[in-house]
């Protein structure tokens, strides 16, 4: 998933964008990048997957003059794309998957459509919306469309000389979120990059809604819908523990869901511990329901190494698990280990570079409690895992059954014996003392809003 910033201001907003887009850094490694509009358009896209997007940008941010500014933090395409339409010239930055994109760009070069943006040698799916776009009467009815011919999802900014249009996902599965400060505005995908910049929170946009933001304020362009579907992983895992959406904080999600895990658990421990960093809040949430103490086997090295779950590659992923968890031997040594974890999506980093490493520091126990369920799914509207047989619950139904099975819903039922035979040789596999995972309705509840305005698809399927 990939995260994008916007500002309109009264004065000029380059350090504002700067800013502001780094704090998406989290949401994606591949590209960032950032548009200002002021006597002319200005431009930077860097390459990021090696390097921190402050240190790319810190030069290029000072030649940025302009009242108004996108910026993104991307997982696969380069952007944000400067256009040139019958609108005039725009800037444009997207945070989704389009599943369909070879389907839509076949149908545009039919129509005579050319692509100029190649991204590892196929269609920027930037570009695609944005020819999508300028094929309506208008750029918002232009966006208003695009909802009705991709498969995925897709929320944008579109930076135009006299403002930024703003859309929402027309099922939310992506945030957007209005921010004000002394008459300026700000749209972001992530709340907490809000609060050291001194906005505050105006308005969550409702999916499918579209706003243009201008020097006089707010407009609507088109209404929100009454669907709403969510990315329930943003609470879980991918969303940054100081931001909130739909006005629900990710922190005190994470603690609940700690809290349910500690509700339906009677192991006997002597610490409780999160994997840094995302694991932290589900950890310090059953550590407060169990009264088991929460200490730090494992800190992570935070100045050199992000996540490693959203690289595209397994070599980088590996890398990136292997060097940012630096474990303390004098807490690890002896003890019996709750450890809370966001999910197990391969299982690969946890086995090999985080449970290793306590047992060879001297654990006695580690008991592992990811904060979601099994992942059954790949993802269909966000850049993460891409296929069923890469996850560690399907190679575990592979492994019972001896054949990869279509219909899974006898493994996604917690109370089947199906599942618990899952479970158990997942756990076996990870080489854990035992193994125990999220109940989907507990994870729900402490998300907070009902079953029906959250996307679920990654475990249960259904959409």
């Amino acid at each position: 998933m990939s995260g994008v910033f916007g500002i309109v201001s009264n004065k000029n907003c380059s350090d504002t964008l700067l800013y502001g887009t780094d704090y998406h850094s989290h949401m994606g490694t591949e590209y960032g990048g950032m548009a200002v509009f002021g006597k002319r358009f200005y431009r930077s896209i860097h390459d990021i997957s090696k390097a921190q997007f402050k240190s790319k940008f810190f030069d290029d941010y000072k030649e940025m003059k302009g009242n108004i500014g996108i910026g993104v933090v991307s997982d696969r395409d380069p952007q944000p794309l400067i256009i040139g339409s019958k609108f005039g010239n725009f800037a444009i930055v997207m945070a989704g998957l389009i599943e369909n994109v070879n389907e839509l760009a076949s149908e545009l070069f039919k129509n005579g459509e050319s692509f100029g943006e190649m991204s590892s040698g196929g269609i920027n799916s930037v570009e695609l919306i944005a020819k999508l776009i300028t094929r309506g009467e208008t750029l918002s009815e232009g966006m208003e469309g695009i909802y009705d011919k991709i498969k995925g999802s897709a929320s944008i900014l579109l930076l135009q000389k006299e403002g930024i249009y703003a859309a929402r996902d027309r099922l939310g599965r992506t945030p957007l979120v209005i921010g004000e400060k002394d008459g300026d505005y700000a749209v972001a995908t992530e709340t907490c990059s809000f609060l050291n910049l001194g906005f505050r929170i105006k308005k969550y946009l409702d999916p499918g809604e579209i706003v243009f933001i201008g020097k006089s304020g707010l407009e609507e362009k088109a209404s929100g819908k009454k669907a709403n579907q969510i990315c329930s992983f943003l609470w879980i895992y991918t969303g940054y523990p100081a931001s909130s959406y739909e006005g629900i904080s990710v922190e005190l999600v994470r603690e609940r869901c700690g809290r349910a895990l500690a509700k339906n658990d009677h192991v006997e421990a002597d610490l409780v511990s999160g994997v840094p960093d995302s694991g932290v809040g589900h950890a310090i949430g059953y550590s407060m329901e169990s009264k088991i103490p929460y200490r730090r086997p494992l800190v992570k090295y935070t100045p050199g190494y992000g996540r490693s779950y959203t690289p595209p590659s397994q070599e980088i992923r590996d890398l990136v698990a292997t060097m940012k968890l630096i474990p303390v031997k004098e807490v690890i040594c002896g003890n019996r280990i709750v450890l809370c974890e966001d999910s197990i999506v391969r299982g690969t980093q946890l086995k090999n570079y985080t449970i290793k490493k306590l047992w060879e520091c001297g654990a006695k126990e580690v008991h592992v409690r990811p904060a979601c369920p099994p992942l059954m799914f790949p993802c269909r509207f966000a850049l993460s895992t891409r296929s069923v047989r890469e996850l560690a619950a399907r190679k575990a139904i592979f492994a019972l059954e001896g054949k990869h099975l279509e219909d899974v819903r006898e493994y996604i039922d917690h109370q089947s014996k199906k599942y618990q035979a899952m479970v158990e040789w997942i756990g076996k596999e990870l080489g854990v003392t035992t193994l125990r995972y999220q109940r989907i309705e507990d994870m729900v509840e402490a998300i907070g809003l009902s079953r029906e305005k959250l996307c679920l698809y990654c475990w249960i399927g259904e959409y």
